[in-house]
């Protein structure tokens, strides 16, 4: 019996493009956003619409109005995130419009060599991210949709979590968890000098942002993402001046290439200790 192809993983799979933290957080942070991207020409030059995630965890639908949704949020993948978004991209541009690419182009052992986001993708496109209260944004306006679409938007509709990005600073988003407010922060660093940053500061107790307490951080397609746990009731627009403040600390912590002190290395210890990687 022929041996199935190995599947390699990769741990930084959106390297290189535009925006690096927030195809990460559309990955595994926010639950309802989007933002826009385009073909390069050599790809047809066609616009496209990256999303958390589509009806069914879709990989990529074209809606009634031709527009072109594609999903960084999928149950199956071949180990390279931006491989597996790369095939469904260009899947659902040949697709007519109302179709959806209904079975992952990733199943198995991955859709196999072939270009990858950074290969499709013009560069000078900014993404974008624009955080949505729920998920219409999947249909067209008077699109007709049957029961089974009808109820996986209702079901996800009810399950959003509410999310807000911030707008001072880049690839923080704000949440609402039951009773519970965070501040989840992708980071675009070398997660060996952003840890120690994050131990300098938590050593010095300067970690918090304003009353908002720094709890630890997890990594995501080879992105950090730190977390604050937020007092009670805080609003994203509570945050903005707080967490511009901060940000000068940590810049300047990042800058500090002086060895640990023993207060900031048990400060990583515990950090490290906690940490927990998302794939």
């Amino acid at each position: 019996m022929a041996k199935k192809p190995s599947v390699e993983f990769v741990l930084r799979p959106f390297a290189g493009l535009p925006g690096e933290p927030d195809w990460v957080a559309l990955r595994e942070v926010v639950p309802a956003a989007t933002a826009p991207v385009r073909t390069t020409a050599e790809y047809g030059a066609r616009a496209a619409v990256v999303t958390t995630v589509l009806p069914m965890a879709w990989p990529a639908l074209r809606r009634q109005d031709g527009v072109v949704l594609v999903a960084l949020q999928t149950s199956n993948g071949s180990g390279d995130a931006s491989r597996d978004a790369a095939a469904a991209l260009l899947q659902a541009i040949e697709l007519e419009p109302g179709t959806a690419v209904t079975t992952t182009v990733t199943s198995g052992p991955g859709p196999g060599p072939g270009p990858r986001l950074q290969d499709i993708l013009d560069p000078t496109v900014e993404f974008e991210v624009t955080v949505h209260e729920g998920f219409e944004y999947w249909l067209a306006a008077g699109t007709e949709v049957d029961d089974e679409v009808r109820e996986s938007l209702e079901q996800a509709n009810a399950s959003i979590v509410p999310t807000r990005k911030l707008e001072s600073v880049d690839s923080a988003y704000w949440c609402r968890m039951g009773a519970r407010e965070y501040l989840r922060w992708a980071m675009p660093y070398d997660e060996q000098l952003l840890v120690d940053a994050l131990a300098r500061l938590h050593g010095a107790r300067e970690s918090g942002i304003g009353s908002a307490r720094f709890v630890g951080y997890f990594r995501s397609s080879g992105v950090v993402v730190p977390v604050w746990d937020l007092a009670p009731g805080t609003e994203a627009a509570d945050l903005e001046r707080p967490v511009v403040e901060f940000r000068a600390r940590f810049e300047r912590a990042l800058a500090d290439g002086a060895p640990l002190d023993a207060s900031a290395r048990r400060a990583r210890a515990g950090l490290v200790a906690r940490q927990v990687t998302l794939r």
